[in-house]
């Protein structure tokens, strides 16, 4: 595996703080949410930042590589094309699924409009194995994933975060995102040890460290990005820095912006974390899991390639090493690897599996159907919630007009909508859909109001590409009609 680039302590870059980041000291690099950012028009603050040198990484959110699909290649190029356009040493994005439903359940295509977690099973991780080596084949820079914070659990994992971890690295050679305040979310919510999952982890194959905040309400803890980083989540970093330097450790702040001041003391805080853990550190590589060999452990220093490799898990072929770089996806695995035409062997059947399995649960939290069997029902409801919630205040941030027409309404309105309409086309087909509703129930009941909304909808809701199915057709026209009146 290459040695990566050094990255220092950094921050995420939100357009919200933008000049606030711009004129902090120390900082060596920033994280933009891919997603965000136009190659064609990037924003003026990352130019100012590139041009002094400091790195910009872009992080994905929507790409689901951890479900039952395979990558979408349309996202995938557009991965590519903001690494290359910030001069990104690599790119990250997420284990988790983000979508369910569509031609591999013969049901609909549904969005999460959030990173819910993978089973840890021998299904998912072949699923997520195949589809990270399809991503590694099309990016143009090394790829790092991340560990997600969940609020559920899936009934009959058969792995542990860490095993499921060292499994994935030694069989894709993808390097890791660890995010210390998502191990203590799953602390909290799942009763699962970081120290433990730290004990497990290939820590040599560590991109770099997320560290955010969040709160606890209830007995379950939220990973808002919006509040403080507490002190477990620092502990935890010092656990993870008193094993490994990692390459780099960023804050991450995704609402609720504090002054620049606060931003700066959290930043002082994890360096002094940092500094207190790591003194006189040398790698300490992860411990095999529980029923592989791992006498020395089969993940080399960043750098070493192929030399002075240990041995490799019981069961596989160590003699390359177990560390492909992108495009060698069939290197250190069991099974033939497939690509995006032509699956590898048993590979369908996994699909399928996985995704009549994501499927049921995601219809469960956001169109109401019945609970898949195993799950905490109490704490699907929470999960549900907290889905709403989120649709809520990013509908309200991507169409900042709907809370302003609607005012103290706008929030009660919305999720009562989302009770019973799944978000199927992201958040700004969200938004319309959500105006078209109301106006079609005859709301809100206040005639100049529901005349602004109207104007809102009709104004934005075309031009559109228009089906080709006469059915379509009509009802588009028939309820643009009734809007109109």
């Amino acid at each position: 595996m290459k040695q990566l680039k050094r990255l220092g302590t950094g921050i995420g870059w939100r357009p919200e703080i933008a000049e606030a980041v711009e004129r902090m000291p120390g900082i060596d690099w920033v994280e933009a949410v891919a997603e965000n950012v136009c190659p064609g028009h990037l924003p003026e603050s990352l130019l100012r930042l590139r041009e002094r040198g400091v790195t910009v990484v872009p992080h994905g959110v929507s790409l689901g590589l951890g479900g039952a699909d395979r990558p979408d290649a349309s996202q995938l190029v557009a991965l590519a094309e903001r690494a290359e356009a910030l001069g990104s040493p690599l790119v990250t994005e997420h284990i988790a699924f983000v979508r369910a439903g569509g031609p591999l359940t013969a049901s609909p295509l549904l969005e999460a409009g959030h990173l819910l977690p993978v089973p840890r099973t021998r299904d998912a991780l072949d699923v997520l194995c195949e589809n990270i080596r399809i991503a590694q084949d099309a990016l143009p820079v090394p790829l790092a994933v991340e560990n997600i914070a969940a609020l559920i659990s899936w009934p009959g994992e058969e792995m542990t975060e860490g095993q499921f971890l060292y499994d994935l690295v030694d069989r894709t050679g993808v390097r890791l995102l660890i995010d210390v305040a998502n191990l203590h979310t799953n602390h909290v919510n799942r009763g699962e040890d970081p120290a433990k999952a730290l004990d497990e982890l290939p820590v040599e194959a560590i991109a770099y460290v997320h560290v955010a905040g969040g709160f606890e309400r209830d007995g379950v803890w939220h990973d808002s990005h919006a509040h403080p980083v507490p002190r477990p989540v620092l502990d935890i970093l010092a656990d993870l820095a008193s094993r490994v330097s990692p390459p780099g450790v960023l804050l991450e702040r995704d609402e609720n912006f504090p002054d620049p001041g606060e931003l700066e003391r959290e930043l002082g805080a994890i360096r002094e974390t940092l500094e207190k853990a790591g003194a006189g550190v040398t790698v300490t590589r992860g411990a095999a899991p529980a029923g592989r060999s791992g006498t020395d452990g089969p993940f080399p220093e960043a750098g070493e390639a192929g030399s002075a490799r240990g041995a490799a898990p019981a069961g596989r072929s160590g003699t390359d090493g177990p560390f492909p770089e992108a495009g060698e996806a069939g290197s250190g695995t069991d099974a033939p690897a497939g690509d995006a035409t032509n699956p590898a062997p048993g590979e369908t059947g996994a699909r399928q599996r996985l995704a009549l399995a994501q499927a049921a649960l995601l219809s469960a939290l956001v169109a109401g159907t019945p609970v898949p069997e195993g799950f905490d029902r109490v704490r699907l409801g929470v999960q549900a919630r907290a889905l709403a919630a989120k649709r809520a205040d990013v509908v309200a941030k991507v169409a900042a007009e709907l809370p302003a027409i609607l005012g103290a309404g706008y929030r009660p309105a919305f999720l009562a909508y989302a009770q019973g309409h799944p978000m199927t086309g992201g958040y700004r087909r969200d938004a319309l859909d959500f105006a078209e509703q109301l106006l079609l129930a005859g709301r809100p009941e206040d005639a100049e109001t529901r005349s602004r909304l109207r104007d809102w909808w009709l104004e934005r809701s075309g031009p559109a590409p228009l089906s080709r199915r006469p059915t379509a057709r009509l009802a588009r026209a028939t309820r643009r009609v009734l809007l109109r009146r």
